[in-house]
């Protein structure tokens, strides 16, 4: 059967199961069962020995106990008053700053996204406290929406980050160089973020209404003994990945013993609440573990066919140039991300988006920043842009409102991967470095 014809079939089926409603996992199953069924005339004996192997192996995946425990850290200071203290601290240091408070927003989600891991529960978290203060402050509601959509992706960008942890798992990359790859890009994409604010607040200054707070000497030290919790936990967790003293998994173990000892700290300790952030964690990780189990079989199937190999010896014949390559899958990923989550994005589109980049010239460690940066931008993209749903709740915006909102900041995200793909140094420095 032809190259073409295979891959008709299995967009078909995914179009016929998941058009239909199916739980995205279930359809990836019915998609890879009937693609060997039909395309490869496997018995359905030898297709459930197949899947049994597959997910099986899959799912006890070592690194892949990281997701949990990373997701527990962040439900746990999600539950707390961290955010509070969060934007207390960040306050009175950008006061000053054309833009004010605003540049808590950008600042207050790449601190959080360091401890957390996903991109809605630091919009969520951030915007919570942000979007009333800014607003009682007559800011610019428009400009404080916009900046919390972008800077709230960055729990998916900065370390740890679920989405990484996934794409290393499935391309075989280094998990801890995932995590120091995604650095100084994630901090490349706050400075962009924030000088933006800041032209835009120069520009018409009553966007951003100057700070009617204190700024003095005292106030700041104060602010810092605030940010004090969130940074010892960002250097407990980060360091002991680069230094080499804990993996991942280890780390995010570290992380959850740090996130209780300051709930501890704080007085904020009790059993309900470690009972809620741990149900909580146990429905999102079963979620984002049984799409991992249930691609696996999807890219087994996909591998029978021989698809990957195909589809870049097809592409490859195409004469394309490596940032041809590229802009191909942006678009791919723009359009799928309409549509799907990111981590659905990622594990049906990996199997065959890596042979193509290794093709094309690319690291793969560079390239799952890339991904990430592909998945923020599906963050910020109706109809089912999942951080656009947290503002609209946040804000009471229209859909519409909120997503014009975002516009610039997407159009920075898409600036910031032109910059990775012209200067790929930024990406593999530090990585290569350490």
């Amino acid at each position: 059967m032809s190259i073409t014809l295979s891959a008709l079939i299995v967009l078909g089926l995914l179009a016929l199961f998941l058009g239909a409603g199916a739980w995205i996992f279930s359809g990836l199953l019915l998609v890879g069962a009937s693609a060997m069924y039909v395309i490869l005339d496997f018995s359905p004996a030898r297709i459930g020995s197949i899947a049994t192997k597959v997910i099986s192996s899959s799912a006890i995946s070592w690194e892949l106990a990281a997701i949990p425990i990373f997701m527990w850290m962040g439900d746990i200071i999600f539950r707390t008053d961290i955010s509070q203290r969060l934007f207390r601290g960040l306050a009175p240091l950008v006061a000053r700053i054309p833009g004010g408070l605003l540049h808590t927003n950008v600042l207050g989600c790449t601190v959080f996204a360091a401890i957390s891991g996903s991109s809605t529960a630091t919009t969520a978290t951030v915007g919570k406290i942000t979007i009333p203060e800014l607003r009682r402050r007559n800011y610019d509601l428009k400009l404080a929406a916009g900046s919390l959509a972008g800077a709230g992706s960055f729990g998916l960008l900065i370390p740890p980050s679920i989405a990484m942890i996934v794409y290393g798992v499935l391309a075989e990359v280094s998990i801890a160089k995932l995590f120091a790859a995604g650095l100084i890009p994630g901090l490349m994409m706050a400075i962009l973020y924030v000088g933006y604010i800041t032209v835009m607040s120069m520009i018409d200054p009553s966007r951003a209404p100057k700070y009617d707070g204190e700024v003095t000497l005292r106030t700041i030290l104060r602010g810092l003994v605030d940010l004090t919790p969130i940074v010892l936990l960002m250097f407990i967790v980060l360091g002991s990945i680069y230094s080499g003293i804990a993996t991942p998994s280890e780390a995010a173990a570290v992380g959850v013993f740090g996130a209780i000892l300051i709930t501890i700290v704080t007085g904020q300790f009790s059993i309900p609440l470690m009972l809620d952030s741990l149900l909580s964690t146990i429905r999102v990780s079963a979620m984002i573990l049984i799409l991992i189990a249930s691609s696996s079989f999807l890219s087994s199937a996909i591998a029978y066919m021989h698809l990957p190999g195909m589809i870049t010896e097809g592409i490859s014949a195409m004469d394309l140039s490596p940032y041809g390559v590229l802009l191909i899958l942006a678009a791919l990923y723009i359009i799928l991300g309409m549509f799907l989550d990111g981590t659905s994005m990622t594990v049906m589109t990996v199997p065959i988006a890596v042979p193509l980049i290794v093709q094309a010239g690319f690291d793969p460690l560079w390239f799952g920043v890339y991904l990430v940066i592909m998945i923020e931008m599906s963050a910020l993209t109706p109809p089912v842009g999942l951080n656009l749903f947290v503002l609209q709740g946040l804000t009471g915006q229209s859909m519409g409102e909120t997503t014009r909102a975002a516009a610039p900041f997407f159009l920075l995200l898409c600036l910031g991967t032109i910059i990775l793909a012209a200067f790929p140094q930024i990406v593999l420095w530090l990585p290569n470095a350490l």
